[in-house]
């Protein structure tokens, strides 16, 4: 099923996807269809039901019948599901990152990449099941004890972003299962055949029906059902600040446990001391994997005025070295999402430059041979006079890199911190004392100090300010997929 689902959406033909729902696929109530297209050809290569509140309803109602019966399973009986689930992603590697690159665009190596980490996402928190623990607390009452124990939410609603549909799934999905709730999967319309091909992988290893739902449509109708419903407990969602204030509002009603991960504006701060080598290493990848298209992306740089020159220099010459083309022949860069969002790129790189930017490097659209069709966009770098240019306020999210000079460490650190966004920041300098006063002083949830962006497993990934709240990842990740209930036990 798997298979001929990539080859019909790498074919002639067009997928037809369905919504899976209390363990059966069906189109629900949807009267109509959304194409999914392939942004680096902008062919149709698929269809998925417009889904309606009623189908949202629905799904959440399968999860909700289904949820005590798997929160009744000891832990690690759960965790034996999610480990066939990723046992089966790791056997269709392959099969699975040309989905990714046929709906998203990225590099099939990036895609490789990031279905390696679907997988470590359902490994971790399948080992995570013997590691639920609870506290014990003495009382002040004689013959009596404070019990805080783990439980399950419920019902969790995952909506994810088009820039990693398989990865942000199960970075959801594996924690959320395993704490004990149901879950129900609303992808990115540009993006939904990766969570339908994890739901068929879900289907083959034996989940009980009910336990993982996928349903498709737009977010103002499906999504805002869904987080509106009475029945989902936990909203969990990867994606812009703008999308994210829509469901905190949306959520407001009922006081919805809302875990938000939204955009970012990740500062790289590049001192006089740094391996300046290695730093543009990691500004070039930091900035250009996935087409910039990462909310923990290098998005703007300041640099130490005793090495911007060198610096910049280097910047250029190494980009002018990355590869644009076709995903599948591994390029350095594919293309982006849409036509709407390589305007944007292309709109925030004009206003910066009509403010008084320089562009050392002025890439843009591209539209021509191989290239005819397709959102590509080629490598830009700025050299910015301030911090107000919009390229430096505005979330660029394609493959741009604005750039000042700065004329120490704590104006590099003072400017970082002017931003609304708190998630990623980078430092590059061989001073320890540097490093620790980073820690103290910038305002983001990660800081990569002396290597490029890449977050593990067994972190923890939040953010900041405008940049989201709660967190996926490691223990506290993990946390946050339980609810604490005290009991408080007299035997006397």
């Amino acid at each position: 099923m798997l298979e001929n689902m990539l080859s019909e959406l790498t074919g002639a033909g067009r997928f037809r996807g369905q919504m899976f729902i209390g363990g059966r696929w069906t189109t629900g109530s949807a009267t109509g269809t959304f194409e999914v297209e392939n942004p680096a050809t902008e062919a149709i290569i698929g269809t998925i039901p417009e889904g309606t509140a009623d189908d949202a309803a629905e799904s959440l109602e399968a999860a909700r019948q289904a949820q005590p019966a798997w929160a009744a399973l000891p832990p690690f009986e759960r965790a034996r599901l999610i480990f066939a689930l990723a046992d089966a992603v790791k056997a269709n590697d392959g099969t699975l990152a040309r989905i990714v690159v046929a709906e998203q665009g990225k590099p099939l190596n990036q895609a490789m990449g990031e279905i390696g980490a679907t997988e470590t996402f359902l490994r971790f928190a399948a080992e995570s099941a013997r590691r639920i623990e609870g506290d014990i607390f003495p009382s002040d009452a004689p013959d009596e004890e404070v019990w805080i124990r783990r439980v399950p939410h419920g019902v969790v609603v995952g909506l994810t972003a088009w820039n990693f549909p398989a990865a942000l799934a199960t970075r959801k999905l594996g924690p959320a299962l395993v704490a004990g709730n149901t879950f129900v999967l609303k992808a990115h319309e540009f993006t939904p055949f990766s969570g339908i091909a994890l739901a068929m992988l879900a289907e083959r290893v034996g989940f009980p029906p009910g336990v993982f739902n996928v349903v498709t449509g737009a977010g103002r109708t499906v999504g805002e059902a869904l987080v509106t419903s009475p029945h989902s407990d936990l909203i969990t969602m990867t994606g812009s600040t703008r999308a994210g204030k829509e469901i905190y509002r949306a959520g407001a009603d009922r006081i919805k446990v809302l875990r938000l991960e939204l955009g970012g504006k990740a500062p790289f701060i590049v001192m006089e001391d740094a391996d300046i080598d290695a730093a543009v290493e990691s500004a070039v990848a930091a900035r250009f994997s996935n087409c910039g298209q990462i909310c923990t992306c290098n998005e703007r740089m300041y640099l130490h005025e005793k090495i911007a020159d060198e610096f910049l220099d280097k910047l250029v010459a190494r980009t002018q070295r990355l590869r644009i083309g076709n995903p599948l022949d591994d390029p350095d860069l594919g293309p982006k999402i849409s036509r709407q969002e390589r305007d944007k790129v292309e709109a925030i790189v004009a206003e910066t430059v009509a403010a008084g930017a320089e562009a050392l490097l002025r890439g843009g659209p591209l539209q021509h041979g191989d290239l005819a069709r397709g959102h590509w966009y080629s490598p830009t770098i700025l050299r910015v006079r301030d911090n107000t240019a919009p390229a430096m306020r505005q979330e660029i999210f394609g493959p741009v890199i604005p750039a000042m000079t700065v004329s120490d460490f704590q104006e590099a650190l003072t400017l970082a911190n002017d931003s609304d966004y708190g998630l990623s920041a980078y430092v590059y300098s061989q001073n320890l004392r540097r490093l620790m006063r980073s820690a103290a002083a910038l305002n983001f949830g990660e800081i990569y100090c002396n290597r490029t962006s890449g977050e593990l497993v067994q972190g923890f990934h939040t953010g900041w300010g405008q940049s989201g709240l709660g967190g996926e990842d490691g223990k506290y990740g993990l946390d946050g997929y339980f609810r604490k209930k005290t009991m408080y036990v007299n035997w006397s």
